[in-house]
């Protein structure tokens, strides 16, 4: 009987079992079809707000056009006996040939030519006020400015600041569609980003991505290196463009790429619009970019050296291996060996994030600094100073320039290494005046002056010194170096 009860039942389940999976094909049977709908209106969704942010911003970004004149010194390519240099450019070649002279010793003759460079940038004021990158408008002579179908106009230079390779620029206009800043402290690895530029001249080109890394650093390509990594297509022409996220708002510049072709591979680089903002607000003030200063030299601290401390292996922030004398950071107790773990509550995870905090503060701001000091924690208040001037960067004066035609700077590490200058001590000639007498003596962009009337200068302190010695006798006996050569210059002064 169990066994037919149990037949009956099993059939009956049977039953049941049928019931159910006609239902659940009735009702799951449409589910490809209905996914597959639902993927492509996702697909159009993500279009659509592309399209959204394209029609937004692109009004916004326009063309910069960059002039400036370069003065440049032929190459010569080898030593004549009579110790002139032989150039298979030079005028006089046949002379040389045919006519059996002797070599003539003269200065280098100098050539110039117009170097334009092109990029873009976008609107942020209805007044016309526009943001870029400095290393496209920093030195230029002439900056012109396309937006929209309209011809070029002359756009102004309003400030630069070469620290954080950030400019402002203004065109003379009214009413004009500008672009919103958003907060790039909130902008997260992961979210989707849209590049707009001018790449290769091809105007308002619309490219997305994601947000692939914060707080990249150490290319040596500006003081102040906080990058949002991308990889939204970005190419020659995008730099000083922005990027925006999904609200249409700017959360960075677009700066620089690193390729091995030249063209994009994936990796992109924007300067977020939080110090973009830092020094816009006061270049548009005509100030000069002051920032927050400690006045320390620290070092990373790694699992090794944490151990050294007497800390946890895991334990993030920065030792200091030297405080400054009569700095801010000496007036509020720091000391050698303290570890840096919080600046204002906030942990301090790397060097480069603490001196991008610290230099975003102005001068005269106070802080709160945890430190670990012999395994203890303590926190400090210090009143931030002001950054001085970065070491080798320092120009003559502009009097300097007017007075010899040129101006110079102090030799760092990394000039001497670019310009095989390691051995020698002097000042760098950063830029010479068209048509002045050190251009028809042969000064160029580049070269060494290594004494002045037969003194040895290091810095441009001594430089200027020198020469304002010098003005009282009427003119001055230059010892320089092109990289290849060692000669001496005269120049003629005005009486002091």
């Amino acid at each position: 009987m169990r066994i037919i009860s149990f037949r009956q039942e099993k059939t009956c389940s049977h039953y049941r079992v049928i019931s159910v999976l006609l239902v659940f094909l009735l009702f799951i049977a449409p589910l490809p079809a209905l996914a597959e709908d639902a993927g492509i209106d996702a697909l159009r969704q993500v279009g659509k707000a592309f399209a959204t942010i394209a029609e937004k911003a692109s009004p916004a970004v326009v063309g910069v056009k960059a002039e400036k004149t370069i003065m440049y010194e032929p190459p010569t390519f080898r030593e004549w006996p009579f110790g002139d240099s032989f150039d298979p450019f030079d005028d006089d070649i046949f002379d040389r040939f045919f006519r059996w002279n002797f070599p003539r010793r003269r200065a280098p003759q100098q050539r110039k030519y117009r170097r334009t460079a092109e990029g873009s940038g976008f609107i942020i004021s209805p007044d016309g006020h526009i943001l870029t990158n400095n290393h496209l408008v920093g030195d230029a002579e002439k900056v012109m400015v396309k937006v929209g179908e309209d011809p070029e106009v002359e756009a102004e230079i309003i400030g630069t600041d070469p620290e954080s390779d950030v400019a402002v620029i203004k065109i003379d206009a009214n009413n004009l569609p500008y672009l919103e800043l958003a907060d790039s402290d909130e902008l997260e690895v992961g979210e989707w980003v849209v590049a707009i530029g001018n790449p290769f001249r091809l105007s308002r080109t619309v490219t997305a991505g994601i947000v692939s890394a914060k707080g990249r650093s150490g290319f040596r390509l500006a003081e102040f290196e906080d990058y949002i990594q991308t990889d939204a297509a970005i190419n020659p022409g995008n730099s000083g463009g922005p990027l925006l996220n999904l609200d249409a708002k700017v959360v960075g510049i677009n700066t620089f790429i690193i390729s091995q072709t030249g063209g994009y591979m994936g990796i992109g680089f924007a300067i977020p619009i939080n110090m973009a903002k830092f020094a816009y607000e006061r270049l548009v003030e005509g100030k000069a970019v002051e920032r927050g200063y400690l006045g320390i030299y620290y070092e990373q601290l790694t699992p090794e050296s944490a151990a050294a401390f007497g800390l946890d292996e895991d334990t993030k922030g920065i030792a200091i291996a030297q405080v400054i004398e009569d700095s801010a950071a000496e007036k509020a107790g720091l000391k050698r060996y303290d570890v840096i773990v919080e600046l204002d509550g906030q942990p301090v995870e790397n060097g480069n994030q603490f001196l991008n905090r610290v230099a975003m503060l102005k001068p005269g701001t106070k802080v709160k600094i945890g430190i670990i000091r012999d395994g203890k924690r303590k926190t400090l208040t210090a009143k931030l100073g002001k950054r001085p001037s970065k070491a080798g960067t320092t120009d003559t004066q502009p009097e300097t320039l007017e007075e010899l035609g040129f101006s110079v700077r102090n030799l760092t590490d990394e000039l001497a290494d670019r310009l095989g200058f390691q051995t020698l001590t002097g000042v760098v000639v950063t830029r010479v005046e068209s048509g002045s007498q050190a251009e028809k003596k042969g000064i160029a962009v580049g070269m060494l002056i290594m004494e002045v009337n037969r003194k040895p200068v290091k810095n441009t302190k001594e430089f200027d010194e020198a020469i304002e010695k010098a003005g009282k006798e009427g003119s001055v006996l230059l010892l320089v170096n092109d990289g290849r050569y060692t000669r001496f210059v005269v120049l003629k002064l005005p009486n002091k």
